[in-house]
């Protein structure tokens, strides 16, 4: 795998309150990460030391294989970032704003801010001032401006915050096809869980400044997959029958069985109903990220 950004022990106190408690975890090349955590677990004083807002005074963060301070500058050119909310210039039109972040690299290039605009859905807005736009849009032309030096890696923290429910599937579909077709690696912070999962490839969860688990989606899915639960004062005998009905994958836990197999619940009634076993529950549970979340947290 292709590393691109490694944190290593970041820390980070604020007097007596340590906002980052050796902060550790690697993204690596061509996916999209769900930096998730509650509201002021740690996400944006991480990436502010990421991106070079801030300081980094204890850890060691590792860009394109740079670490020390000189070479990670010229590493960061290659980085694109959304922290918080995106600094625009109200009275001036998305084209002017562009044009300016593009003299912050060095670059004038108006064919790219016209491309750029139209990468993100905003190639009609025209000579419209930035102070008329909607929420959504303002979000895009942040986006817009992330990517407008054409980086490897885009960094957004809570990117979605705010928008309504269509807002937040155009910001979705646009980052999933700068991953998928321009392959940037994304970074991105939020507490809306449902949107994320419907984004991203890997979750690193964090909690009151400490890392407490990263995992890909994949494996999360494994985690959260649905499962039958039985109870009977029959258990032992319960959960030889459904062995003996080719059910492999099941648990018992007291007078409680889980059942993880692909099966229906008609199915596991009839049976225990042809077994003469009784019943006293039968329920389907469905583990979603915020029930795994929740769990994590010990809540």
């Amino acid at each position: 795998m292709n590393t691109i950004l490694k944190i290593i022990g970041l820390t980070r106190k604020y007097g007596s309150k340590t906002a980052l408690n050796n902060v550790t975890f690697s993204v690596e090349k061509g996916r999209i990460y769900g930096f998730i955590g509650e509201n002021g677990a740690g996400k944006t004083t991480a990436i502010r030391a990421i991106t070079g807002l801030s300081e980094v005074p204890e850890g060691t963060i590792e860009l394109f294989g740079a670490s020390d301070r000189k070479s990670i500058l010229k590493a960061r050119k290659k980085m694109g970032y959304l922290v918080e909310h995106p600094i625009l210039s109200m009275n001036e039109t998305a084209q002017t704003n562009l044009r300016m972040q593009q003299l912050l690299y060095g670059h004038k290039d108006e064919a790219k801010i016209t491309k750029t605009l139209e990468r993100v859905g905003l190639g009609d807005v025209g000579r419209k001032k930035v102070k008329n736009f909607s929420l959504g849009m303002k979000q895009r032309l942040g986006i817009a401006m992330a990517i407008i030096n054409d980086p490897e890696i885009l960094i957004l923290d809570e990117p979605v915050n705010g928008l309504d429910p269509m807002g937040m599937v155009a910001v979705r579909e646009l980052l999933k096809s700068l991953c998928n077709e321009d392959g940037i690696t994304i970074v991105i912070s939020s507490h809306i869980l449902a949107e994320l999962y419907q984004l991203v490839t890997d979750y690193i969860i964090i909690s009151h400044g400490e890392i407490i688990e990263q995992i890909s989606k994949e494996e999360l899915d494994k985690k959260c997959t649905s499962y039958i639960l039985i109870e009977t004062e029959q258990p032992q005998k319960a959960l030889q029958v459904l062995e003996s009905c080719g059910l492999k994958d099941v648990e018992i836990d007291g007078d409680t069985i889980k059942i993880h197999d692909n099966v229906e619940e008609k199915q596991v009634a009839m049976i225990m109903f042809n077994a003469s076993i009784i019943l006293t529950q039968l329920t389907r549970y469905e583990k979603s990220l915020e029930d795994h979340y929740i769990e994590l947290l010990g809540r």
